[in-house]
């Protein structure tokens, strides 16, 4: 093995996930191309390659790179246009009118905002949700290969202009025929599926029922068994969900996923909020993955989402920051401390979901609904070198007896000094290597305020501004 071009990452304490669930002190990761070739003791490591290149990062902590599995890319641009509203109103009176009136150059604006924010706070690894073709899917493409980042772009496909039951009309500019989100989908598939090293794949990102009609669904899923496409869908977020599957298919939402043919590994069910007993099981007979997003769901008031009891039935739960109006951040790490205190609060139990199931959603089970735990989710040899390096000498997280606990529950993205995908950094000194970081700044505020004014929608605080 050419030790000439290998990098020795070495003296940090690791939180693998591997399968036995190692926390390595004093250890090492060597790296080989876009591959981790050791993972062990900083000594038996340097052993191993004397002449290889070092790098010390004594007293830091190294974990796998968090995979964040339900981001909306474009709403990056329109955090907080919609804070304390109901969803409804906060659809239709603010996200779709913003979104509605993207341009294409908006669109890339703010893929390259929130792509930041993740590299930045450690985030390696995204699953886009939906996007709409105005946003302009090969400037979000170009984007994501030059920035480094491993993801998946999502298209939406519809066919419904309502939401749910019909009352509530889609906003013009957030239409798309059905032939229309089909073609662009399959368009962004043969185009983007594979670019950057394989860092980039595409998916489906069907609205959820109401939004998208029986025969569709099935046309959809058709198409993604044949190119080994996944999807992802929102589902269950509110009660009002769960009231129109029943009256209008006399079913359960799970049901009429399984109906058409979606349920199975490659798909990601987003939020599940309103689930029964008999659907949480037949998620985990079926294989299929949920994305849970406690921010997004408290903000919104649509309910916990029963995560103990999927846990407990054999769920694959992962974990998801949502977007730029439903949490304001897509720092995947504060994501996790939510995540771990929220159920304790509903169930009245401080022992569900402790900080290393936390940590599980955050990589090696976002991992494995993607479809990639062989590559990534953990640090083990022969896997894809995606890692990130959290600057420990801060108050903050000082002392730390238990590095998981200390992750989990008191670190912030803010804390990340490295970061490092398909063996390249990406981030070093928190400082974004890819991307011109005041060029994205400056532009996401310019273009936000254009798709304001196009919108004919201002923003101002409830109290006096002098």
């Amino acid at each position: 093995m050419n030790q000439q071009d290998m990098t020795i990452y070495d003296g940090a304490t690791i939180i693998t996930v591997d399968p036995q669930r190692r926390i390595i002190r004093d250890g090492a990761l060597a790296v080989q191309g876009n591959r981790l070739a050791a993972v062990g003791k900083s000594a038996e490591v340097r052993a191993q390659f004397p002449t290889a290149r070092r790098v010390d990062i004594s007293g830091k902590l190294v974990f796998p790179g968090l995979v964040d599995t339900h981001v909306h890319l474009a709403q990056a641009l329109i955090r907080g246009c919609a804070d304390d509203m109901d969803l409804i109103p906060w659809l239709t009176e603010r996200v779709w009118v913003l979104q509605g009136n993207y341009t294409a150059v908006d669109g890339r604006a703010s893929a390259a905002l929130c792509i930041a924010e993740m590299l930045k706070s450690g985030t390696t690894t995204f699953l886009e949700a939906m996007l709409a073709g105005r946003y302009g899917l090969d400037g979000i493409g170009e984007v994501m290969v030059q920035s480094g980042i491993r993801g998946i772009m999502s298209k939406i496909v519809m066919d419904i202009a309502a939401y749910a039951d019909g009352s509530n009309a889609m906003y013009p500019g957030m239409v798309e025929e059905r032939e229309t989100s089909m073609r662009q989908a399959l368009e962004a598939y043969d185009r983007w599926n594979g670019a950057g090293n394989g860092r980039v794949q595409v998916w489906f990102g069907p609205r959820t029922p109401g939004g998208v009609s029986v025969d569709l669904y099935q046309e959809m899923v058709r198409e993604a068994r044949q190119r080994d496409m996944g999807i992802t869908m929102h589902l269950g977020e509110v009660q009002a969900d769960v009231d129109f599957m029943c009256r209008e298919f006399d079913t359960t939402l799970v049901g009429f996923c399984d109906s058409v043919g979606m349920l199975g590994p490659k798909t990601v069910l987003v939020h599940t909020v309103w689930l029964s007993p008999p659907e949480i099981a037949r998620l985990a007979e079926t294989g299929t993955s949920i994305s849970h997003n406690p921010s997004s769901n408290t903000k919104l008031a649509s309910g916990f989402a029963p995560i103990p009891e999927m846990l407990d039935a054999g769920v694959n739960v992962t974990l998801g920051c949502d977007g730029g109006p439903s949490n304001n951040s897509y720092d995947l790490i504060r994501e996790m401390k939510l995540a771990a205190v929220v159920h304790k609060g509903r169930t009245l139990d401080p022992l569900v979901v402790p900080a290393e199931t936390v940590l599980e959603m955050a990589t090696i089970n976002g991992a494995r609904a993607l479809g990639l735990e062989d590559e990534i989710g953990s640090l083990e040899v022969g896997k894809k070198a995606d890692f990130v390096v959290l600057d420990m000498d801060r108050p903050g997280l000082t002392p730390s007896p238990n590095p998981v606990s200390t992750l989990v529950y008191a670190a912030m993205g803010s804390d990340v000094d490295t970061v490092v995908i398909d063996g390249q950094v990406v981030v070093q000194g928190s400082r974004l290597l890819t991307l011109d970081e005041e060029a994205v700044v400056a532009e996401a505020r310019q273009r936000a305020a254009e798709v304001y004014e196009r919108a004919g929608i201002v923003i101002t605080p409830r109290w006096p501004v002098f």
